[in-house]
C-alpha cells in the first residue's frame, strides 16, 4: 500500500547499497498477512537499489535521501509518512526474517503492549555474532538494566515494533544507530515496560555488508546516559509530531 490510507502496521525499512537483499525483502514484506504500509527510505545508495525499487512504486512508499543521512534520520524522515498504528522497522538485508514481523505487532495491536522488541538473545547469544558484538550488546542490555531499572535482554535489536503515536511524541534527535538507544531510553521514561519475543537471527558480515560496528557502541551508551532524565516534549517540535497534534485537536 503505498498511499495515505489507514493501516494496521507501516514498516520503515532504511536501506543503504542493498541491491542483493532489497527485492526479497520488499516482496516478503508485502506478503504479509497484515493490513501494512511499506515505506523504504534509500540512503544515497550508489548501487542499484535505486533502480530496483522502482519496480514497486505502485505498492509501496519510497523516499530518497540525496546522499547518505543515516539510519536514524530516515527512520525520522519517514514518520510523517507512517499510518500504521504500529510501526516497526527492518532493516534491507536478511538478518531479521519479515516473516516473524505479525507476532511483534500482534501485542500492540491487541492493546497488550505499547512496545515489543524482537530478542536475539533467548536461547543464549547467537554462534554467528562477532564476539566483540555479543559483548556490546550484553553491556548494552546491562546497561539498561542498571540506569533504568528495566529488564531486558536485547537492546539494540532491529525489530522495534511501537505504536505509532508515542513514537512521534519521542520527538527522536538520533541520525545513525543511535536510534535503538534513544528508543529504549525514552520509551522506559514514558513509562512503558518493554515487551521481548524471542526471535530468530542471523548475523550478516563486514564482507557481506554489515554496517554497524562494535565501535559504534560508545555512541549507544552515551544515548542511554543522555536520555537518562528526559522527559517527553510539550510542544511540537518536528513534523510528525506537529501532524500528530494537529490531529488530535
Amino acid at each position: 500500500m503505498s498511499g495515505s490510507e489507514a493501516v494496521d502496521v507501516t514498516v520503515l525499512v532504511p536501506a543503504l547499497n542493498e541491491e542483493d537483499t532489497i527485492a526479497e525483502v520488499v516482496d516478503r514484506l508485502l506478503a504479509l498477512p497484515l493490513s501494512k504500509q511499506v515505506i523504504v527510505i534509500d540512503d544515497g545508495s550508489t548501487d542499484s537499489t535505486p533502480q530496483i525499487l522502482q519496480k514497486y512504486q505502485d505498492q509501496i512508499t519510497i523516499l530518497t535521501n540525496p546522499g547518505r543521512s543515516g539510519k536514524g534520520a530516515s527512520i525520522v524522515k519517514a514518520l510523517p509518512y507512517a499510518t500504521g498504528k504500529v510501526v516497526i522497522i527492518q532493516d534491507a538485508d536478511l538478518e531479521y526474517l519479515p516473516e516473524e514481523i505479525p507476532k511483534l505487532v500482534d501485542p500492540i495491536l491487541k492493546g497488550e503492549a505499547n512496545v515489543v522488541y524482537g530478542t536475539r538473545f533467548s536461547e543464549g547469544l547467537p554462534k554467528s555474532m562477532a564476539l566483540p558484538n555479543k559483548l556490546v550488546n550484553i553491556l548494552l542490555a546491562l546497561s539498561v538494566r542498571v540506569g533504568y531499572w528495566q529488564r531486558i535482554t536485547d537492546e539494540a535489536t532491529c525489530y522495534k515494533a511501537v505504536q505509532r503515536d508515542l513514537l512521534i511524541r519521542m520527538d527522536l534527535q538520533c541520525r545513525r544507530f543511535e536510534f535503538c538507544p534513544e528508543v529504549t531510553a525514552k520509551s522506559i521514561r514514558m513509562g512503558q515496560r518493554i515487551l521481548e519475543v524471542p526471535i530468530h537471527y542471523e548475523a550478516r558480515s563486514k564482507a557481506a555488508g554489515k554496517k554497524i560496528r562494535w565501535t559504534d557502541a560508545p555512541e549507544a551508551f552515551w544515548t542511554l546516559m543522555r536520555y537518562r532524565f528526559w522527559k517527553a516534549p510539550q510542544t511540537a517540535k518536528t513534523p510528525a509530531m506537529r501532524e500528530l497534534n494537529g490531529s488530535q485537536s
